[in-house]
Parts: C-alpha cells; structure tokens; sequence
C-alpha cells in the first residue's frame, strides 16, 4: 500500500468537512495549509503544546479523536463535537474555538508549515468527548474504569 493511500480515508473526511473539498485537496497539493473552519462537524479545543501532549499520553487512542499542533506555537487543537463548548467553557486551560474560526490544518499523511496530526483523522469522525478531555487535564489524568480493564 503506497503511503498516501494510508491516509486517505482521514483526508477525505477533513476535505469534506469544509464547504470546498476542492479548494482544501487543492491547497495540500501545492503543501500548504488549507483552511477549514470549526462548525457543524467538529469545534477546536486549543490547548498548550506539552498539556496536549500530555492529555495524549493519558487518553486511549479508541477514545481520542485527532489532535493538531504546532511547536513554533506551542499550541495544540483537539477536535471535539460542536456541542463541546459549553461544557468546556469552565476549563481554565482549554479554549475552545467556535463555529466560524478556521483551523489551518495540513492533510493527515504529511505536516506543512509545521503543522503536524499528534493524532490523525481516520475518516471515522471520532472526535474526543469532551467529558474525557477534561479527566485527562486533572492531576493523574483519564482512566479507563476498573470494569473495563482487562
């Protein structure tokens, strides 16, 4: 299987969650960052880069959904249902991005301007619930529940 054949179904799914699929396949060919704006797929809960990180290292990956970053930054965006944002709202060290604020993301297979998928979009829509992302930034972090360990 050729690389870009790995990463296709993410690509298609971020593609098709902005208005012009076209115009995003289009800005990835020339290796830029296409612009797709939070909305009805999916808003962006900005973290610092290292909180990420963490988060990432505290959050399975059957319940994460894809998370961006960018070191020169130091940020890192969480994809999360459109519903997040008010239950994330008290979160002192998320800020969540409502509908309308675009996210400059690179495809899913490759970074650009150096942006680069901490966790790739699958083509499934899994985004992270926002119950458990708040777990993860508590001291010890999110655990999966004793019941369900094997």
């Amino acid at each position: 299987m050729r690389f870009a054949e790995l990463y296709e179904a993410g690509d298609q799914w971020l593609a098709d969650c902005s208005p012009r699929p076209d115009l995003v396949r289009t800005v990835w060919d020339v290796e830029a960052l296409a612009p797709i704006a939070c909305g009805p797929h999916w808003l962006a809960a900005e973290t610092h880069l290292v909180t990420g990180m963490q988060m990432l290292n505290r959050i399975g990956e059957e319940r994460r959904g894809p998370v961006l970053a960018d070191p020169s930054l130091d940020r890192a965006w969480w994809l999360v249902p459109p519903a997040a944002a008010e239950e994330l709202a008290d979160v002192r060290s998320v800020l969540v991005h409502r509908t309308g604020h675009v996210l400059h993301c690179p495809p899913t297979g490759w970074h650009a301007c150096g942006r680069f998928w901490l966790s790739r979009p699958d083509g499934t829509g899994l985004l992270t619930d926002p119950t458990v992302l708040t777990a993860a930034l508590r001291l010890g972090g999110y655990r999966l529940p004793t019941e369900a360990t094997p």
